[in-house]
């Protein structure tokens, strides 16, 4: 499936009932270098729109949000002593979670990429 964006500049994947998601390549272009990346635990219940991970820059904190309900099963530990990667390759080492999505509808409403570079332009 192709990727889905959110105007809070998260992306997702979705591969059959599980997505992979993070930030898109303009979010990390505005933090700056990434310095830490807290991650939750795995089996954690999320709504859409909660807060999923903190990314720590140079210049700022900043929440991340899920994009859809599911539940997290994997996490990207590699981040914890590589958070650079998030801003070397955001929208693929440098993924924050898996979520089994609890509906995969949610991600068909997310913008496409073509959508999400039209909403960068109007920024």
């Amino acid at each position: 499936m192709a990727t889905r964006y959110t105007r809070d500049h998260e992306w997702i994947r979705l591969e059959g009932d599980t997505a992979t998601m993070g930030i898109s390549d303009y979010a990390q272009e505005q933090l700056g270098d990434i310095v830490f990346v807290e991650l939750p635990e795995t089996g954690k219940q999320l709504a859409k729109g909660a807060e999923v991970a903190v990314v720590e820059s140079v210049k700022a904190a900043s929440e991340i949000f899920a994009p859809v309900a599911g539940e997290i099963v994997a996490v990207n530990g590699a981040l914890a002593d590589q958070p650079g990667v998030v801003n070397s390759d955001p929208e693929g080492e440098g993924w924050f979670v898996r979520l089994k999505v609890a509906n995969a509808a949610d991600v068909d409403a997310l913008m496409t990429i073509e959508a999400y570079q039209e909403f960068l332009q109007t920024i």
